[in-house]
C-alpha cells in the first residue's frame, strides 16, 4: 500500500506544480486525522513536512490560498504554454543536445520565422516616408479654423487616393514579436519552476541547473548580461535618430522615451535575480540576436541585398516625376568650374538655389531642392513659404495649404510674431492660405486666413506694409463675393487711403460690379 501510494505521489509531482498539490495533501491528510465532522478536533499537532525549495519555486506565482491549484490550468487558458512545452520536449528528444542549446536553437528558429515580417515592415514603412510629404496633416494646424473631423476624413481621403500603406504597419512585428516573447518566457519559466525532466542539470558552466535561480559569487553574470544588451539595444536603435537635436513635438517625445529606456536597464538588472536561469537562457538568447540583426540592417550591403533604402540617402517622394540633381556645377570664374554635392549644402544655401532656378523657370528642378531644405530644417519659415508659392502656382493646392498652415502654426506657436521678418511671414503665408483655399471653393476657412491679415498691427516697414494693404483688398474681394458689401468697402477705404491705386476697386465695390470678384490674385504683387 505505501508502496502504492508512493508511486503515485511520484506521478503526480511531475504532472503538476508542487505548489497546486499542497492545499490538496494538507486538506486530504487532515480529513484522514479527523475522519468525523461532528467530533472534536485531535489535540496532537500536526506539522505537515514541507521541502523549504517548495516554496522559493514560487517566484511570480499566484498566492497558495483561494484555490491555488488552479493556476496551471488558467495559465493554459490564455497562452499555449503546454503546446510549446511539448514542442521543446519532441526537440529535445529527437536532437538529445542539452536543453539550453534546445532553448538557443528554438529562439533563434523564432527569430528566423520572423524576420521576414520585420523585412516586409521595413517596406511598408518605406513606402509611408516617401508619400507622407505628399499627405495634408492628419490634425489641423493651430488657428487654421478646420475642425478634427473633417481634417481627419481629408487625411484618410488623401493617402487612400494615392496608395499610401496604413499607419497600422508601425505596430506590425512589434504586435507579433511582444506576444512570442512572453509566449517563450512564460512556457521555460513554467519547465523551470515545475523542475521539467533534465532542466536540474542541463545547463553549462555557472548555470549547470535551469530551474534555480541566479545566486552566489557566478549570480551577476546573467543580471548584467540582460541590462547590458538591453542598453546596448537601445544605443543602436537610437544611434541614428535625431534624438539629441530636438526640433518639434515628436523629436522630444522620442528623447524621453530613450531615457525612459535607459533608466529599464536599472530594474532589469535586478529582474534578472527574480527569474530562472532558463528562463534567463532564452532572454539572454533574445537580446543577442537582436543585437545582431539590428547590426546587420543597418549595414548597407545587407540594406541593398534586402531590398531596403539606404539610410544615408535623402528621402525625395518616389514617383514625383520630380529630377532631383546630384550634382551642381559652380562657376567660380569663366574658365573655372568646380562640382558640388546638394546633400552638403546647407538650407539657406538650398533656397537661394531653388529661387535662383524658379526664377528662370526651372521648377521641377527647384521643388526637389526645396524638399531637401526642409527635410534638414523643418521649421525654416521661408522654405515653406516659398515652397507653397510653388505649388500653389503649378495648381497643387491641396499641398500648398498645408505648406502655407504649417508656416502659420510654427510662427504663432512660437509666439505673436513682433519683429519685422516674422510679421511679413505672417502676412505673406496667412494672404497665399487664403487665396489656395478660395480657389478651392473654401470660401469660409479663405476669409479666415486673410482676416488674420487684417487683426494685425499696421507694420511700420514699407514693404511689409505694402504686403498688409494687399491682404486687406483681397480680404475685400473675398467679403464682397460672400454679400458683406459693408465690410468690404471699409477695408477698401482704408487701403485706398494708403495707395490711391485701389480706390478703383473701391468704386467697383460700392458700384456693386461684379467685375470686382473677377480675379482674387489680380492685385497681387508679385514677390518670388
Amino acid at each position: 500500500m505505501m508502496t502504492t501510494t508512493s508511486i503515485l505521489l511520484s506521478h503526480l509531482r511531475r504532472s503538476r506544480p508542487y505548489y497546486s498539490l499542497l492545499p490538496t495533501l494538507l486538506t486530504a491528510h487532515l480529513s484522514n486525522t479527523n475522519p468525523n465532522p461532528l467530533s472534536p478536533p485531535p489535540h496532537t499537532r500536526f506539522t505537515p513536512r514541507v521541502n523549504p525549495l517548495l516554496f522559493h519555486s514560487r517566484a511570480f506565482s499566484t498566492p497558495l490560498g483561494g484555490g491555488g491549484g488552479d493556476v496551471p490550468l488558467q495559465e493554459d487558458s490564455i497562452l499555449p504554454v503546454r503546446h510549446l512545452i511539448s514542442l521543446l520536449d519532441v526537440s529535445h528528444d529527437l536532437t538529445g543536445l542539452p536543453w539550453w542549446i534546445v532553448i538557443a536553437s528554438s529562439t533563434l528558429a523564432l527569430r528566423v520565422v520572423l524576420f521576414p515580417v520585420l523585412i516586409l515592415q521595413l517596406n511598408k514603412l518605406r513606402r509611408i516616408g516617401e508619400l507622407f510629404p505628399k499627405l495634408p496633416p492628419p490634425l489641423p494646424p493651430p488657428l487654421s479654423g478646420k475642425s478634427y473631423i473633417d481634417q481627419i476624413l481629408l487625411f484618410r481621403k488623401e493617402r487612400r487616393a494615392i496608395g499610401c500603406p496604413s499607419f497600422l504597419w508601425f505596430l506590425a512585428y512589434f504586435s507579433i514579436q511582444v506576444p512570442c516573447f512572453f509566449l517563450w518566457m512564460t512556457s521555460i519559466r513554467r519547465m523551470s519552476l515545475d523542475h521539467h525532466p533534465g532542466f536540474d542539470c542541463g545547463g553549462a558552466l555557472w548555470f549547470q541547473n535551469l530551474t534555480e535561480f541566479s545566486h552566489g559569487v557566478s549570480g551577476p553574470i546573467f543580471p548584467l548580461l540582460i541590462a547590458g544588451l538591453h542598453y546596448i539595444n537601445v544605443q543602436i536603435s537610437f544611434g541614428t535618430s535625431s534624438v539629441r537635436n530636438v526640433t518639434g513635438p515628436l523629436d522630444l517625445l522620442a528623447k524621453f522615451y530613450k531615457f525612459y529606456l535607459d533608466f529599464l536597464t536599472l530594474p532589469l538588472f535586478f529582474i534578472g535575480y527574480c527569474i530562472p536561469q532558463g528562463s534567463l537562457v532564452y532572454w539572454v538568447t533574445n537580446s543577442s540576436l537582436n543585437v545582431i540583426q539590428q547590426l546587420c540592417l543597418k549595414h548597407p550591403v545587407v540594406r541593398v541585398k534586402l531590398g531596403l533604402p539606404d539610410k544615408a540617402a535623402p528621402t525625395i517622394a518616389a514617383n514625383s516625376g520630380e529630377d532631383f540633381p546630384a550634382q551642381l556645377t559652380i562657376s567660380d570664374s569663366p574658365t573655372k568650374k568646380r562640382e558640388i554635392s546638394v546633400q552638403n549644402l546647407s538650407p539657406k544655401e538650398l533656397l537661394a538655389l531653388s529661387v535662383k532656378l524658379l526664377s528662370n523657370g526651372k521648377k521641377e528642378r527647384a521643388v526637389p531642392l526645396l524638399r531637401l531644405a526642409l527635410e534638414k530644417d523643418p521649421d525654416y519659415l521661408r522654405a515653406l513659404l516659398v515652397m507653397g508659392q510653388t505649388l500653389l502656382q503649378n495648381g497643387q493646392l491641396a499641398e500648398a495649404t498645408e505648406y502655407f498652415e504649417r508656416a502659420i502654426s510654427k510662427l504663432f506657436l512660437a509666439g505673436n510674431p513682433t519683429d519685422v521678418e516674422n510679421t511679413d511671414l505672417i502676412i505673406l503665408s496667412s494672404q497665399w492660405a487664403g487665396v489656395a483655399c478660395i480657389r478651392q471653393g473654401k470660401w469660409a476657412e479663405g476669409i479666415i486666413h486673410l482676416e488674420r491679415v487684417a487683426s494685425l498691427k499696421e507694420p511700420d516697414d514699407q514693404k511689409s506694409k505694402a504686403h498688409y494693404f494687399d491682404g486687406l483688398v483681397l480680404l475685400a474681394s473675398a467679403l464682397y463675393n460672400e454679400g458683406r458689401k459693408t465690410e468690404a468697402a471699409n477695408y477698401l477705404r482704408y487701403a485706398a487711403a494708403y495707395n490711391p491705386a485701389y480706390k478703383e476697386y473701391l468704386e467697383q465695390c460700392e458700384n456693386d460690379e461684379d467685375v470686382f470678384v473677377s480675379d482674387l490674385v489680380s492685385s497681387r504683387r508679385g514677390d518670388y
